[in-house]
């Protein structure tokens, strides 16, 4: 595919790459760097430099090649599996496991371990996700629920969308955040990071995330979250933002927590989903403890 752009004079001054980043919303910043890394992007006929400043009167081609197809094939990856029926199935995934396949990630994740799991689920919500209704980040470990049926996929989806699911996380965070609190803030792409999001952005949508302390350590403490919208990275943004990152959270908390003592990954975990089961009508709930790592972070903490 190829995409031709009349850079105007709002481009005057713009380095290349976060100019395209801004006009082509499918492509993130990132993706185009490496664009321009293979001659894909050329200015006014010339391969260009992502460090480019623009003038405003520039004639810009984008190469964006077809993406590479990828098969799903069924892997016997070990599934901790709380509940399951005839229409869903519970589990409690375990930190370092993507949910879906994607750049980097096309084999190794929970969809192939499904598809092993649930001979039936190919097909159910699209090629690439089947049964999938919600997902949580690669490293936050605990509770999703998976469709195992069309009809229980859509009504569940539904309840997610109506904020209808209790969604609680326990998360370890640095400093002393108040006994209890709520977050209530628009949330957009980080302008100046792709991989990140802000509530700091003049549009958005809106992401409320509730709170209540549990434990308090020296610098540190055990938190129990609520969901009340269901944002990437809302936990972590939040808490970052608001001056209480996750311990462990590279990408959210900066250096220092990247290079965390008490945990190699961010400590958040969902530990409670209470959801109406889609065929019964009934409310049912499901807990899950935090993990090994996360317990240890506290026995940590708790010696300090």
């Amino acid at each position: 595919m190829i995409e031709t752009l009349s850079a105007g004079p709002d481009a005057a001054g713009e380095r290349l790459d976060r100019y395209l980043a801004s006009k082509l919303p499918a492509l993130s910043r990132a993706r185009v760097q490496a664009l321009i890394d293979e001659g894909k992007i050329h200015v006014d006929g010339k391969a260009a430099r992502a460090s480019l400043r623009l003038r405003g009167a520039e004639a810009i081609r984008v190469e964006i090649p077809a993406p590479e197809p990828i098969a799903l094939l069924p892997e016997a990856i070990p599934l901790s599996v709380v509940f399951q029926d005839k229409q869903l199935l519970v589990l409690d995934k375990p930190a370092g496991l993507v949910v879906h396949p994607g750049a980097g990630n096309k084999g190794g994740t929970l969809v192939n371990a499904l598809l092993h799991h649930v001979k039936d689920l190919a097909g159910i919500g699209g090629e690439l996700r089947p049964g999938i209704v919600h997902r949580l980040d690669k490293d936050t470990s605990g509770l999703m629920v998976v469709a195992k049926t069309q009809a229980a996929l859509e009504a569940l989806q539904k309840a997610f969308a109506s904020r209808e699911v209790d969604k609680r996380y326990l998360a370890l965070v640095a400093g002393q955040p108040p006994d209890s609190g709520q977050f209530d803030t628009l949330h957009g792409r980080d302008p100046k990071n792709r991989l990140r999001f802000s509530g700091k952005v003049k549009r958005g949508k809106r992401a409320v995330t509730r709170f209540t302390v549990v434990r308090r350590f020296k610098e540190a403490a055990l938190v129990e979250i609520e969901l009340l919208t269901g944002r990437t990275h809302q936990i972590r943004m939040h808490f970052a933002e608001g001056g209480f990152p996750l311990l462990g959270d590279a990408l959210y908390g900066g250096r220092k927590q990247s290079k965390s003592p008490i945990i190699a990954r961010q400590a958040l975990h969902a530990a409670r989903l209470s959801f109406v089961h889609p065929k019964t009508g009934k409310t049912v709930a499901f807990t899950a403890a935090p993990p090994k790592d996360f317990e240890q972070a506290m026995a940590r903490l708790s010696k300090r």
